[in-house]
C-alpha cells in the first residue's frame, strides 16, 4: 500500500516540477520527511494529506485509493470476526441494523473503488 502511495507521491511531485525542498516548504515539514513519504517509510498526517490534495489538485480518494482499498479490506475482515453480543440492551438495540448497513456500505464502496 505505502509503496503505491510513495510512487504516486513521487510521480506527482516530479510531474509538477517540484523538488523535495519545494514540497517540504509548501507542507511546512522537513525535506527528510518528504523523502521518507516518497520511500514509503512514513505516513502523512491528516493535515499533510489535505495539503497534498490541495497542492496537486487531486481528491483524497484518487490520491489515496490504495490506502482506502486496504482499510476497507481490513474493516471487512474485522466485521466478519466481530463477536456476538452477550445480551441486547437499550444501548445495543440498533447494533444489528447498523452492522448490516455498514457491511453494505463496505461492499458497495469496494465495487465503486
Amino acid at each position: 500500500m505505502y509503496t503505491q502511495f510513495a510512487q504516486d507521491l513521487r510521480l506527482a511531485r516530479r510531474k509538477a516540477g517540484y523538488t523535495q525542498d519545494d514540497l517540504a516548504h509548501l507542507l511546512a515539514i522537513q525535506q527528510a520527511k518528504v523523502s521518507a513519504l516518497e520511500q514509503g517509510v512514513k505516513r502523512p498526517s491528516l493535515e499533510e494529506i489535505v495539503d497534498l490534495s490541495l497542492v496537486y489538485g487531486r481528491s483524497f480518494e484518487s490520491f489515496f485509493s490504495s490506502l482506502l482499498s486496504e482499510r476497507k479490506a481490513a474493516l471487512q475482515n474485522r466485521l466478519e470476526r466481530l463477536p456476538n453480543l452477550r445480551r441486547v440492551t437499550a444501548h445495543t438495540y440498533n447494533r444489528a441494523g447498523s452492522l448490516r448497513r455498514f457491511k453494505h456500505r463496505l461492499k458497495r464502496s469496494s465495487v465503486d473503488g
